[in-house]
């Protein structure tokens, strides 16, 4: 290859590089934002766990894929984002996991 070649194949890896870097900082940005909002809603622990470890991840050394290739952060990223949304969803709506009548542990089930 010439040396024109070389400079292309760099500019262009350098934009894909930015481009990966700013979007996974854009999702990192929105994930602290949702965090923000469901500590105020009063979230579960999954939530927290679910920031946390994506945030860990992101920040974390040993990746899945090269540092040059955020595409495994950034899935990460949007996963937790997903389950913080879900999670948001039904502490809103009350949706919660509750228990019924039949299934909830009576004082003579207690004994």
């Amino acid at each position: 290859m010439s040396g024109e070649w070389w400079v292309v194949v760099l500019v262009v890896a350098g934009v894909l590089v930015a481009v990966t870097l700013a979007v996974t900082i854009k999702l990192a940005v929105r994930l602290v934002r949702a965090k923000r909002a469901l500590t105020d809603a009063g979230v579960p622990v999954g939530g927290k766990l679910a920031f946390w470890g994506a945030l860990a991840y992101v920040i974390s050394p040993v990746d899945l894929m090269p540092d040059p290739i955020l595409l495994d952060d950034i899935g990460v990223l949007l996963f937790a984002l997903h389950s913080l949304h879900r999670m948001a969803e039904n502490a809103r709506t009350g949706d919660a996991p509750k228990l019924d009548a039949a299934t909830r542990p009576t004082s003579k089930s207690l004994s």
